[in-house]
């Protein structure tokens, strides 16, 4: 059984949670990555999210996921494969960590766009970020036990906050 979907108030403590987290993420990748981004709800100001922090790893070669894999397994990350949606890979957060998402990106990746894309403009357009928190907010509480139901009922929303921020995908 997965746990439930909860929605909370924006934490300031979240972008403290990411550096930390970034921190040790980079120590354990090195010489591998180009970009640690924070991505998701807790990286937008005042934006109401799950309490999880998302953060996209950018790679500087493709060809070094398999080093990747290895180190973040010395760190206690279990590797998910891409679950799914091409062009990242999932990893499961240690145990006792702050709770948090960490996906692997090729250079290139078109979800590591698609995630700076959506972070970007919402930042940008506080009225959306605003409108977003309340959709999600009410799917929440529609769909708290049922987090896949819950991701594709807003995915019209995101699907339409890409268009606007000119996302090429999306158009």
């Amino acid at each position: 059984m997965t746990s439930p979907v909860i929605i909370e108030d924006y934490d300031p403590l979240w972008p403290d949670q990411f550096e930390k987290l970034r921190a040790k993420i980079a120590a354990a990748l090195d010489d591998l990555v180009a970009a640690i981004a924070h991505v998701g709800s807790t990286a937008v100001p005042s934006l109401a999210g799950k309490p999880i922090i998302d953060i996209d790893v950018l790679l500087r070669s493709a060809a070094d996921l398999p080093i990747a894999i290895t180190r973040l397994a010395s760190r206690g990350y279990e590797y998910r494969g891409d679950l799914g949606i091409a062009g990242r890979e999932a990893f499961r957060t240690p145990p006792n960590e702050v709770p948090h998402h960490l996906y692997v990106c090729p250079p290139n990746s078109p979800e590591f766009r698609r995630h700076i894309a959506f972070r970007e403009y919402l930042r940008t357009h506080p009225q959306d970020a605003a409108a977003y928190a309340a959709l999600k907010r009410k799917l929440a509480s529609q769909y708290r036990s049922d987090r896949e139901a819950y991701n594709q009922a807003k995915a019209g929303f995101v699907q339409n906050i890409l268009r606007r921020a000119g996302y090429p995908s999306a158009l």
